[in-house]
């Protein structure tokens, strides 16, 4: 199955100030290794994420590369593997069509894994606008409490995604957890 998660919130800390270098750059407990744990029950695994601090003038794509190389380290070190990481680096005016929530960076995925379509597929997410694009291409939307996770489900409390049934899991471990024990699979 093919697997797709957000970064930041999801893999990495974020408390909303834009993370700029890989020193800046650290994991949730235990997030790396659920990673690592996906990969090695057979999973495929790739990355959506939008980084408009790019866009911003914040860092530049070597930041950006140096951070992706030392999550990429850190989940090989636990016998893991990333497949893909594909990431938006426009300033939200853009106009881009890769920002989440638009589908821009899930085609990406698609065309890079040579699948004719994401159903099946699952998006785990922090914010509404990780759910409502992997949702848009027919992916399984879970949320995570990490990051923005907390927020976002009050907010989908009041104001649900239409058609869309979203798994809710404290952090990326316990969605690790349940789905490589089948729970609601």
């Amino acid at each position: 199955m093919l697997i797709i998660l957000d970064r930041d919130g999801v893999i990495n800390e974020y408390d909303g100030n834009y993370i700029c270098s890989a020193d800046e750059w650290h994991p949730i407990p235990g997030s790396v290794e659920a990673v690592a744990r996906l990969c090695n029950a057979g999973h495929r695994i790739a990355i959506a994420t939008n980084q408009s601090g790019i866009g911003r003038g914040y860092y530049d794509t070597d930041a950006l590369d140096a951070m992706h190389e030392k999550l990429e380290r850190l989940v090989e070190a636990e016998g893991g593997c990333i497949d893909f990481i594909a990431y938006c680096p426009h300033h939200p005016d853009d106009q881009c069509r890769c920002r989440k929530p638009l589908t821009g960076l899930l085609e990406q995925i698609r065309q890079h894994f040579r699948l004719t379509s994401l159903e099946g597929a699952i998006m785990v997410g922090d914010s509404r606008k990780d759910l409502e694009a992997g949702h848009a291409e027919g992916c399984h939307p879970v949320l995570v409490r990490t990051g923005n996770g907390e927020e976002t489900e009050r907010h989908l409390d009041a104001r649900p995604i239409p058609g869309a049934d979203v798994s809710i899991y404290d952090n990326l471990s316990k969605f690790t957890d349940a789905l490589l024990s089948a729970e609601g699979w």
